[in-house]
C-alpha cells in the first residue's frame, strides 16, 4: 500500500466517531435549531488523519473522548461535559508539527465552526479557552471543565510501560525533521515542566488513578533522555 492509499484510507470518516460527534453537537446545542453536524465532523477526521501524524491522530481523538466518558462515569466531577467533549474534538484539528501556534490556530477553527454549528457566545468561547489551556494543561481550581479535558488529554502518560513505548515512539516520529540532540533537549524539557507541576491530573479521580504511575513514565524517560545525552 503506497503513502497516499495508507493517507486515503485512514481519512475515511469512522462511523462511530463520526456519530459521537454529532450526538455531542446535538447536545451541546440542547435542542436549538443548527445545520447539520456530519460535515462539520466529517472535516475534523479528515484533520485527525492527515499524514503528517503519528501521534496526533483519531486514534488520540477516540482515547481523550473515552477518558472524558471515564471520567464522567467514574469520576462524577461534574462541568459542562458536551463542551469538553467539542473542545477534545478540536483541541488538535490543526496540528503541524514544525509550528508552535497548533492550540490557538485550533481555538480560532472552533470559533468559526461552532459559530455557524449554532452554539452561543458562552459556548464558543468556553471551548474555545478549553484548546487554548491544552497549551500548559493547567487549569485553575474549580476550573471542572478544564481539568476534566486537561486530564483526559494526560491519561496517556499514565498507560503501561508498552503502550507509553508507543507514544514516545509517535511523538518522535513526528518530530523526525528535529535532529536527534534537539529533540532530546525540548523533550526533556516538557516533561521537567510536566513533573514540575504540584499534580499531573486534578480531578480526584484522574489523581488517584493516573498520577502513580503517570510520574514513574516520566521519570523514567527523562532519566533516559538525559542519561543518553550525558553518555553521549
Amino acid at each position: 500500500m503506497t503513502a497516499q492509499e495508507e493517507h486515503d484510507r485512514t481519512a475515511l470518516p469512522d462511523p462511530a466517531l463520526l456519530q459521537r460527534w454529532n450526538a455531542t453537537l446535538r447536545a451541546a446545542r440542547a435542542g436549538r435549531e443548527g445545520p447539520d453536524p456530519a460535515p462539520y465532523g466529517r472535516n475534523l477526521l479528515a484533520r485527525w488523519a492527515e499524514p503528517q501524524r503519528r501521534y496526533h491522530t483519531v486514534d488520540h481523538l477516540r482515547a481523550v473522548l473515552d477518558r472524558i466518558d471515564e471520567l464522567a462515569d467514574l469520576g462524577g466531577e461534574g462541568g459542562e461535559l458536551e463542551l469538553v467533549r467539542l473542545a477534545a474534538w478540536f483541541h488538535d484539528a490543526v496540528y503541524r508539527p514544525d509550528r508552535s501556534e497548533n492550540e490557538e490556530r485550533s481555538a480560532v477553527l472552533a470559533e468559526k465552526a461552532l459559530a455557524e454549528a449554532g452554539l452561543t457566545p458562552h459556548e464558543i468561547a468556553e471551548v474555545a479557552r478549553l484548546v487554548r489551556l491544552t497549551i500548559t494543561h493547567d487549569p485553575a481550581p474549580g476550573d471542572l471543565n478544564g481539568e476534566t479535558l486537561c486530564d483526559a488529554d494526560l491519561a496517556i502518560l499514565a498507560t503501561d510501560p508498552d503502550m507509553y513505548g508507543g507514544y514516545k515512539a509517535a511523538v518522535r516520529e513526528e518530530y523526525g525533521f528535529v535532529p536527534e540532540d534537539a529533540f532530546r533537549a525540548g523533550r526533556a524539557t516538557i516533561l521537567r515542566h510536566l513533573l514540575n507541576l504540584p499534580r499531573l491530573f486534578r480531578t480526584p479521580y484522574g489523581a488517584a488513578a493516573w498520577e502513580e504511575r503517570a510520574r514513574e513514565n516520566l521519570e523514567r524517560e527523562l532519566a533516559e533522555l538525559t542519561g543518553a545525552a550525558e553518555a553521549g
